[in-house]
């Protein structure tokens, strides 16, 4: 199938954000980007949506604003295949790491069409470098699709091929439930999964912290569940987006400007054991908007006029007077 693609906004030396319009009439959007100073042919990222929105509503995410259903394979891929004709329309990808993370709109625990989606990656597009990447809250009922997620990967991403990450933002349980306000595996349960899911081979499963303000990450916590063998940290700002905001969710730090507190945590983190990756992020993609938020709340909330009005004109002002 074709997307209808409405607007483009970005810099492709960056990254672009693609919103689209489906033949039912529902707006969709997905990301590609550079990693400066890093080549495409070095690494290329896609972000791609799994559903028309989201019912998590995450107090960081503009996504959460509506649901409207999962996106079918077909309209999985033809984000994918969209982005993929633009560079290499044979689908001969030359990329040392072809990364396609399934992060955009969506978690994709709730999207089972994701399974088929990977089982046919590998056929579709050749590259020695793909590796998917899945990033969920772990919402409760997941468990069938994340045994068969385990399967697929064994079969068909074996080596560090997968990247699997779970978000949890903090390691106090009541602002968890605060900030991912749905049904959800606790720690303990996601610790299980880990041992299950990890081979010696694998990457090490992410644990994701997009770190606000009075949001705790207690070291010793973590310890308690998560093995640093099998874990590892990683740490982002909260971009700022219409929803974090209008929540007046404060990042702990800002996108290319971490502070003495965030380099001590990093610090206590690896006596701890654990690997860390600090993803600084850079502040041109809070402007463009590239990992900030949803376009598509803005262009439904606007009649579809044009995205860059008063609500996403304020986070890019907000994005670029951060300091």
């Amino acid at each position: 199938m074709k997307l209808k693609i409405i607007e483009t906004i970005g810099d492709s030396n960056i990254a672009t954000v693609y919103i689209a319009e489906t033949p039912e009439n529902k707006y969709l959007e997905f990301v590609e980007s550079v990693q400066p100073p890093l080549s495409r042919e070095d690494k290329w990222v896609l972000v791609i949506s799994v559903l028309f929105g989201c019912p998590v509503g995450c107090l960081m995410c503009d996504a959460g604003s509506s649901f409207a259903g999962a996106l079918s394979q077909e309209e999985i891929f033809a984000q994918i295949d969209c982005l993929v004709d633009l560079y290499y329309p044979d689908r001969v990808i030359a990329c040392k790491e072809f990364k396609i993370q399934f992060a955009r709109m969506g978690d994709p625990a709730l999207n089972p069409a994701i399974l088929t989606v990977l089982e046919q990656l590998p056929e579709r597009y050749i590259c020695n470098g793909l590796m998917p990447s899945f990033s969920t809250v772990a919402p409760f009922g997941c468990d069938d699709f994340l045994l068969k997620l385990t399967s697929i990967k064994n079969r068909l991403y074996p080596n560090g091929k997968f990247q699997m990450q779970f978000s949890i933002h903090t390691t106090d349980q009541d602002l968890r439930d605060k900030i991912i306000p749905i049904k959800k595996w606790d720690f303990s349960k996601i610790a299980a999964f880990g041992q299950r899911f990890y081979m010696p081979d694998d990457r090490k499963i992410v644990l994701n912290f997009a770190l606000a303000k009075n949001m705790p990450v207690c070291v010793s916590e973590l310890k308690k569940y998560f093995s640093p063998e099998i874990f590892i940290i990683k740490i982002t700002p909260v971009n700022p987006t219409v929803t974090s905001l209008k929540n007046n969710l404060d990042s702990y730090f800002v996108a290319g400007s971490p502070d003495e507190d965030v380099d001590g945590l990093v610090d206590e983190l690896c006596d701890a054991g654990y690997d860390v990756i600090l993803s600084i992020g850079d502040l041109e993609e809070n402007k463009i908007g590239s990992n900030c938020g949803q376009y598509v709340r803005n262009f439904i909330m606007n009649d579809g006029e044009a995205l860059k009005s008063k609500a996403y004109s304020y986070v890019a002002d907000k994005a670029a007077n951060i300091t």
